[in-house]
């Protein structure tokens, strides 16, 4: 992949998210981890002979490309993410159909309740993750409202769309005719493994594919607070 694969199609706003080449490199290698570990755990649970006898293949295949320790290319790392993604998708909806996503989603989310540290802003972290996410692919957002107890984030043009299908150009396989198809299914269980409602909606507009999601405490709901050494 040649740096132009990380381009935007066109100039943005300014970036809500700031993050240097090592964070986002960390992103793409936190993705990498929620997403095997969690297929891994799915698999184990609902159907432990395939966990056995299939799937260490497709894992070897995923972790045989990982770049060298140290390695902070964020290009490379995601490489490897969106590589997993695209291999795992075609295992687990060719075996067993595209409700099975719904199951893998939600172990993916228990990984990532514990792997992705909380920062006290509540709310607000839930949908900073996900304008992350979005950053890392050169979409165009704006996180609209960033509190404690409600936050939300409009993505006018998405741009996972567009590298899917420089991916496919590549030889990539593609499984799902949409990557809302798994994504709206995934934002949904890190919201609400994190203690928030998860509201969202398709947009289709002059920019092209996008979303809007919000994050809401329900009543009574405490934001966490930060873990150790990650205050702000």
């Amino acid at each position: 992949m040649t740096s132009t694969d990380l381009e935007p199609r066109h100039p943005r706003p300014a970036a809500v998210v700031t993050m240097s080449a090592a964070e986002r490199a960390a992103l793409w290698r936190r993705r990498v981890v929620e997403a095997t570990a969690g297929m891994t755990d799915h698999l184990v649970r609902r159907h432990p002979e395939t966990a056995v006898t299939e799937w260490p293949h497709t894992l070897s295949e995923i972790l045989a490309g990982l770049p060298e320790p140290g390695d902070e290319d964020p290009a490379a790392w995601q490489r490897v993410f969106f590589r997993a993604q695209a291999l795992m998708e075609h295992f687990l909806v060719s075996r067993y159909g595209l409700a099975e996503l719904q199951h893998w989603a939600r172990a993916n989310a228990t990984v990532h309740r514990r792997v992705e540290p909380e920062r006290g802003g509540g709310a607000a972290d839930v949908v900073t993750r996900l304008a992350g996410q979005a950053e890392l692919y050169g979409s165009d957002y704006e996180v609209t409202h960033a509190g404690p107890y409600r936050a939300g984030i409009t993505i006018t043009h998405c741009a996972i769309w567009d590298y899917r299908e420089r991916a496919r150009a590549r030889g990539v396989p593609i499984t799902l005719e949409s990557p809302c198809q798994y994504c709206t299914l995934a934002t949904s269980a890190n919201f609400t493994v994190r203690g928030y409602r998860a509201g969202h909606r398709l947009l289709d507009g002059p920019d092209g594919h996008g979303c809007e999601w919000e994050a809401s405490a329900p009543a009574g709901h405490r934001p966490a607070p930060p873990a150790p050494g990650r205050e702000g």
